[in-house]
């Protein structure tokens, strides 16, 4: 957006840790309508788009940009619901492909440094994680389509998208597509179609020990927590981003050690 010193020189704010997930607080609303003006969006172009998420008429009597249409602009992002930000900042980022800015990088810049939980990727919200599962995931589905382990990406992918959802996470979905896309992997190293429990036990070679112990451990946890819930023991948004991590881990692992043979 600009080329200033920091980005000249290659410095930047480090990452902070993720503390906003299902929230979106003043700072955060604020932030993003100061980006959206420096990538040459008006007060009224915003205001057009917030009326359309409320289902309201932007009031008339205001027909300056500054100050007045940029004060409703302020009062109307106040009553949008925390989900219904991402749904405006993904707005924002489909019409500012027309612009030519560099709006969605600006966004992510400041989700990374404020401890946001999610990201623009293709102009959709989604959620981010740590910088290793990132790399691990991203890279993970990455590989997969490369060699055409079509299926194993795509259960990948839509894991990721089950964490994704707003306002709810869909937790059990997002925890059976992971082992769904590590089982297809492991199907394919070892040309069997029995389930990833079994494979395991039958291909004690397939990982290094113990992780085979892990990769059997997170089998179990995925019939008890992704297939068979138990009434009151639901499970928690962490854990299922851990078994996506995991999972994108090992199918990486995988997909490298075995491009595309068996082993």
């Amino acid at each position: 957006m600009m080329n200033s010193f920091s980005r000249r020189h290659g410095y930047s704010r480090p990452e902070a840790e993720i503390s906003i997930r299902h929230d979106a607080p003043a700072d955060l609303r604020t932030a993003i309508v100061s980006i959206a003006y420096r990538s040459g969006f008006a007060p009224s172009d915003l205001r057009l788009i917030l009326c359309g998420i409320l289902y309201c008429v932007p009031d008339k009597s205001n027909w300056s940009e500054y100050p007045n249409i940029d004060h409703e602009v302020a009062n109307l992002i106040e009553d949008l619901e925390w989900f219904e930000v991402y749904d405006f900042i993904e707005h924002l980022a489909e019409k500012a492909l027309y612009k030519r800015t560099e709006f969605s990088e600006e966004v992510n810049h400041y989700f990374r440094v404020a401890g946001v939980g999610w990201q623009l990727l293709d102009q959709k919200i989604q959620m981010r994680g740590s910088e290793a599962f990132e790399t691990a995931v991203r890279e993970g589905q990455q590989v997969l389509s490369q060699q055409g382990r079509v299926t194993a990406a795509y259960e990948l992918h839509e894991a990721i998208q089950d964490l994704s959802r707003r306002p709810t996470p869909e937790i059990s979905g997002a925890i059976q597509h992971a082992m769904a896309a590590l089982e297809c992997v492991v199907r394919d190293v070892a040309a069997s179609k029995a389930t990833l429990g079994q494979l395991i036990q039958q291909n004690p070679t397939i990982f290094p020990r113990p992780v085979d112990q892990i990769v059997e451990k997170a089998w179990g946890y995925t019939s008890n927590f992704g297939r068979h819930l138990t009434e009151g023991a639901p499970p928690q948004f962490e854990e299922a981003e851990l078994m996506v991590g995991i999972s994108g881990v090992l199918c990486r692992y995988l997909a490298r050690r075995v491009p595309g043979g068996r082993v």
